[in-house]
């Protein structure tokens, strides 16, 4: 029996559908090996790294490896420092971009669109470029070997969190905000009970921006810290290189796996429970602008 153009038609979707679910169900899995290798890793010996052939899942998984792994460097103590360098960049980065957002999107002034293209412009800007003069600067006042390198900058506002906050806070109703304004509301009234109330999306989608990448941060710790006791996670596990060694002197690649396993948990839950902030925030910034 034939089929008509509707059945083609829907056959024809189906296939296609399967299709693409197949090729992102592979490519899934493909970025998912790296992952599942460092925990299969993480729990195993030594000698079962260096077996051949190798198998995937180990037979005895090592579970004590993780405790050995945790107490064999000062883990705790770069987890706490971690934690504190990460909030205060949260908290910098949510106060000062949201407030230059806020006086893009919602004021108008002479040159507003102007310095809003010269603030684009800083994202040209190499970080690596902006390194040493930042390094002499910071030496020259006595921050080195402190945090304070690490988290006032993040004060002073980030160009990409304030393009996001400002392209959301465009697709705002400007009637609230003004309907506010004639009832007496403030300039930073308005900014805190309508615009921030408003915004919880795209703030959320900055805080784990934010989070993510002031958890890896490697380079900016390992230039301005010099104590071991201040180190942050990303660092630390570099140096743990050092702590952790085998019988035979080297490196002991399944604690290593394992520390970083522990390490990487944090990120994991943020972005299991923000990924709905982080499709709302991005997809509500281009609409307008």
């Amino acid at each position: 029996m034939q089929m008509n153009g509707k059945n083609r038609k829907f056959l024809r979707t189906l296939l296609f559908d399967s299709l693409r679910y197949l090729i992102i169900m592979a490519l899934g899995v493909l970025f998912l090996l790296p992952f599942l290798w460092m925990v299969s890793a993480s729990l195993k010996t030594t000698q079962d790294l260096v077996q051949i052939p190798q198998p995937f899942f180990p037979k005895a998984p090592m579970w004590t490896n993780y405790p050995v792994a945790w107490t064999s460097a000062p883990f705790t103590r770069w987890t706490i420092n971690t934690v504190l360098m990460t909030a205060a960049r949260i908290i910098g980065t949510l106060v000062s971009c949201s407030l230059v957002a806020y006086g893009f999107a919602f004021t108008s002034f002479r040159g507003r669109d102007f310095l809003f293209v010269v603030l684009l412009g800083t994202m040209m800007v190499p970080y690596q470029v902006t390194l040493i003069p930042s390094f002499v600067l910071f030496h020259h006042i006595g921050w080195v070997n402190t945090y304070l390198p690490l988290t006032v900058p993040w004060f002073l506002g980030d160009a990409f969190y304030i393009f996001l906050l400002r392209q959301f806070f465009l697709t705002l109703p400007k009637e609230l905000s003004d309907a506010a304004r004639i009832d007496g509301c403030s300039s930073l009234g308005i900014y805190w009970r309508i615009v921030m109330a408003l915004s919880r999306p795209a703030l959320a989608a900055v805080t784990a921006f934010t989070f993510i990448g002031s958890w890896n941060d490697f380079m900016g710790p390992l230039i301005y810290l010099r104590q071991d006791k201040m180190l942050t996670l990303s660092v630390g596990l570099r140096s743990f290189l050092a702590f952790g060694v085998d019988q035979a002197g080297g490196t002991d690649i399944p604690l290593l796996m394992a520390a970083s396993v522990a390490t990487l948990q944090p990120i994991l839950l943020v972005f299991f429970f923000a990924q709905r902030y982080f499709v709302e925030g991005i997809t509500f910034t281009g609409l307008k602008g």
